[in-house]
């Protein structure tokens, strides 16, 4: 899969991708959808496959250049009923929950999906669906969690100091799932 035309395109909305990218530091892992596939099963693989690019990201976080490391989980193929932006929900706000204390971040960009940056100007709608897992910007990122205050906060006083971010919860996806819904969502706009 060729990204170079989308990431160089954003560019201008990130001021860490350039450096990243000229570094080497910026990966994509292809998750393809199995023809047949189940919508649970494909929720559980998207959430394994973040879960890994968290735990690839976190060692290198204390390195000179670990605020520039980046991998990108994209979606291709799809299941008959749910898309990829309802695919990705609960895994998202899962990973969210897990990583943000620990200093990773985690994004959700839907194929096509209209979007504006901080200064209100437009991002090129993505060719592809993807999760994005990268460090967190303590500074600026708890502004994307305004409508989670106890989120925003854990993000912005975050610090690895190599917890296990499944202790208190059963590895099982079944189990993940079950707690990523009884977390409070954000109010509706």
């Amino acid at each position: 899969m060729d990204t170079t035309g989308y990431t160089m395109a954003m560019v201008g909305h990130c001021p860490f991708l350039e450096p990243s990218i000229r570094r080497g530091l910026t990966g994509w892992t292809v998750y393809e959808i199995a023809p047949g596939a189940h919508r649970d099963a494909v929720e559980a693989e998207l959430f394994h496959a973040a879960v890994r690019g968290a735990e690839w990201i976190r060692p290198q976080l204390a390195h000179s250049q670990g605020a520039l490391v980046c991998e990108n989980i994209v979606i291709t193929g799809s299941v008959p009923d749910a898309d990829h932006r309802e695919l990705m929900t609960w895994p998202h706000w899962a990973l969210k929950h897990l990583y943000g204390p620990v200093g990773v971040m985690f994004g959700k960009f839907t194929q096509g999906a209209g979007e504006r940056d901080k200064f209100g100007r437009s991002i090129p709608p993505p060719p592809f669906s993807f999760l994005p897992v990268r460090a967190a910007v303590r500074h600026s990122d708890p502004r994307f969690l305004r409508d989670t205050p106890d989120l925003a906060h854990a993000l912005a006083v975050a610090d690895d100091d190599g917890r296990d971010v499944f202790e208190h919860i059963p590895c099982e996806w079944k189990a993940v799932r079950a707690w990523a819904g009884s977390l409070p969502v954000p109010p509706k706009r």
